[in-house]
């Protein structure tokens, strides 16, 4: 694999905007630290109530370039009905291995939309099975190596969870809202001719300020996202907790 697609985050999201919605800020965040980071998407969203899956596509693209990402990727799992199964196995696992993430991110645990959930345990899992050897996958014609992401933690998204930790996006607060509203079909807009949807509405904006201001208020800053981990992440010292 070349050095050109390697990154060192990469965030995983059931449908194009649960990465924008949820961690896009703690993307913003590693891309000034300088780190390459990547957004993979499982499906093409067709099943949203506003919009097409072409114009979703449009969409992921212009967000991508707003939040500085070295790529992004789509498996185009078929929406509302992926299944944790070995050939969706197979296709995260691709992923991995082709970007050799340090970090994964990856959808809520628990959550409104029933694919948040399938999809959380989905990716988590492809990544423990991504260092397995015997698993064997191919990426451009090229047989490739076993890769396990040293951490996996999963964000927030539409129903509350306690985090486990809290990522402070203060000073990256408008760039993220600016990659949300790149999906400009799917949020709020009075001139719409198009069907109102839960998330379609300017109450939804306002939550999604309620709620990066709840998590920066439990981390102690102004706005902030939160995680949670299905193992304790190691650490070197306890300096490195604040």
């Amino acid at each position: 694999m070349s050095n050109s697609e390697k990154v060192d985050v990469l965030a995983i999201g059931a449908h194009p905007d649960d990465v924008e919605l949820s961690c896009s800020g703690t993307l913003i965040h590693h891309v000034s630290l300088g780190d390459k980071v990547a957004i993979l998407d499982l499906t093409r969203g067709e099943l949203g109530t506003r919009g097409s899956a072409d114009l979703r596509d449009k969409e992921a693209a212009a967000a991508a370039k707003i939040l500085g990402l070295h790529a992004r990727a789509n498996v185009r799992m078929k929406d509302g009905f992926f299944e944790w199964n070995e050939d969706h196995l197979k296709l995260i696992i691709t992923q991995i291995r082709r970007f050799q993430p340090r970090v994964v991110l990856c959808n809520a645990i628990s959550d409104r939309h029933p694919d948040h959930g399938r999809g959380a345990k989905l990716a988590a899992d492809a990544c423990f099975y991504a260092g397995l050897r015997r698993i064997e996958t191919s990426y451009d014609g090229e047989l490739q190596k076993p890769w396990r992401p040293e951490t996996v933690y999963h964000y927030i998204q539409d129903h509350y969870i306690k985090p486990d930790f809290v990522v402070d996006i203060t000073p990256y607060w408008e760039q993220k809202m600016e990659s949300i509203m790149a999906y400009s079909s799917q949020f709020y807009n009075p001139a719409s001719k198009e069907p109102v949807s839960p998330i379609a509405t300017k109450d939804f904006i306002d939550f999604l300020e309620g709620r990066a201001r709840q998590m920066g208020r439990e981390g102690g800053c102004t706005f902030g996202e939160g995680f949670t981990v299905t193992r304790p992440p190691l650490i070197k010292s306890l300096h490195t907790l604040s």
